[in-house]
């Protein structure tokens, strides 16, 4: 089944930060991501999950995807879902969201990340994202 992410991220002083949310089942640290709805656009979904796990809006950078597998460990064992993920670049952080009670959330800096994301497939999305260095076209 694929799924449709967010690297959700800000620049301030020409340093960019990372927008982490804790997954629910165990808590780590991961990137906002679910699954694509019928007939849903992979914008509007990319948009609604960043909302629903991050509580964050902004404007999604819909010509850089990354896509990669993301493994996840369910009660039948190890799993993979191949994942688009799109940078968003956050202009406005609600304090109140749909996942507020269900998760936390993370701004890291980008050269500090792989001390947060929490699986090597996170890291393989970010060392993507740090190579087409979208921050520089907005």
């Amino acid at each position: 089944m694929h799924k449709i992410g967010s690297v959700p991220f800000k620049v301030h002083k020409n340093k960019v930060a990372v927008l982490f949310v804790t997954s629910q089942a165990r808590g780590r640290w991961i990137l906002p991501k679910g699954t694509l709805h019928d007939g849903e656009s992979h914008e509007d979904a990319c948009y609604r999950e960043t909302y629903n796990e991050a509580g964050a809006k902004g404007f999604m950078m819909k010509n850089y995807p990354i896509t990669k597998p993301i493994t996840k460990l369910t009660s039948n064992g190890m799993i993979s879902n191949s994942v688009t993920f799109y940078p968003l670049v956050v202009e406005n952080q609600d304090n109140e969201w749909p996942d507020k009670t269900k998760r936390q959330r993370h701004w890291a800096l980008l050269k500090d990340v792989s001390k947060v994301a929490s699986r090597e497939d996170y890291l393989l999305v970010l060392e993507d994202f740090k190579r087409l260095k979208p921050w520089k076209l907005i």
